[in-house]
């Protein structure tokens, strides 16, 4: 049981960002090394506590306000479930809540792989901890955030976006061992400019995909008699390859994966863009071809920033079946490439892309 000390002012105000994931993708929940960072985009969250125990969710973002009580929290409720799924999982860990009315501003876009959700539950646990003066540390906000995905919301995540909402910078790398939990912040080089682009197609971490990729990642590793893909490595790939198809694609991928995250890692901080453009575009193909979660519109956006003389490589971000890419490129016309790629995708696809870094 957490002890609450007198709670701090009012109206608080919090913020946490959206994040884009480099490389080591569909690697947390296995164990692995992840290599995310932060982007400008962020979720805002105005707080004020009230007498009771109701609580009044307004999003200016969506232009809808909803209602509930603490300790009654149902899911079921679109958006608010991971309001709901906070409170309730906070309150479950021991820490005593009161009512409170909350505004939120974000301009994560919603369904394009940078981690909507977890930038508002970050946002959300800061200002409720401020509100009422929880003892948590950032690594215990992680944790209850990915617990109200998972538990509440029923989106079978890994702790990567939690992680980056409360670590991640725009100017480093983080190097996290999903594991442990240990980070280490790596220098993005100086000549080395991050474009992310939305493809305008959707996903959604609750549905049955991405739920599927995740229960067979597990049975590879039962079959493999290890209890995470994260206790294999590169010598183990000829007995991953007498698994059944698809789990022996699966395991290959999160195997490969973690290697690629750490020669990326390497690359990084010896300034080698273009071993770790080859490094983005070998994850983009295990993505496409091994674990299956990009589509094709995604695979037409990748190709046409790899085609651009700027750009040392590209790839899928974040869970897949659409969302954003990223592509490691010269910093130079930065955004000019990144609007020609944008630009000429929209065109052959039928699909409206956005620029959202740089």
């Amino acid at each position: 049981m957490t002890v609450v000390d007198e709670p701090s002012p009012t109206t608080v105000r919090a913020d946490a960002p959206g994040r884009v994931n480099l490389i080591g993708e569909h690697t947390d929940y296995n164990g692995g090394f992840v290599l995310p960072a932060a982007i400008p985009q962020r979720t805002r969250v105005e707080l004020t506590r009230v007498d009771g125990h109701d609580v009044e969710v307004h999003s200016a973002t969506l232009r809808a306000t909803e209602r509930y009580r603490l300790g009654a929290e149902q899911p079921g409720r679109g958006w608010l479930d991971y309001v709901q799924g906070i409170t309730a999982i906070v309150s479950s860990a021991g820490h005593r809540l009161g009512g409170f009315s909350a505004r939120i501003e974000s301009n994560v876009p919603l369904g394009s792989g940078l981690s909507s959700s977890a930038a508002l539950e970050i946002s959300l646990l800061h200002a409720l901890r401020d509100a009422f003066g929880l003892a948590l540390t950032g690594e215990d906000m992680a944790r209850l955030g990915q617990r109200a995905e998972n538990e509440f919301v029923g989106a079978p995540v890994g702790i990567m976006d939690q992680m980056a909402a409360v670590f991640a910078d725009e100017s480093h790398a983080l190097f996290l061992d999903t594991r442990t939990l240990t980070y280490e912040r790596v220098p993005i080089p100086a000549s080395a400019a991050l474009l992310v682009i939305n493809s305008g197609v959707e996903h959604q971490h609750a549905g049955g995909d991405y739920r599927t990729r995740r229960g067979e990642c597990e049975r590879a590793a039962a079959l493999l008699g290890v209890p995470q893909l994260r206790d294999l490595e590169a010598v183990d790939l000829p007995r991953i390859a007498t698994l059944p198809d698809p789990l022996s694609r699966r395991a290959r991928h999160v195997v490969t994966e973690d290697a690629r995250v750490l020669e990326t890692v390497a690359a990084l901080r010896g300034g080698d863009l273009a071993s770790a453009g080859r490094l983005f575009s070998a994850s983009h193909a295990s993505m496409r071809d091994d674990f299956e979660v990009s589509v094709p519109a995604v695979d037409a956006l990748v190709a046409i920033a790899e085609a651009e003389p700027a750009v040392y490589g590209a790839r899928l971000t974040g869970g897949g079946f659409g969302g954003s890419i990223v592509a490691l490129a010269r910093p130079e016309d930065a955004r000019v490439t990144a609007d020609r790629i944008a630009a000429m995708y929209s065109q052959q696809s039928g699909h409206r892309a956005t620029v959202l870094v740089p």
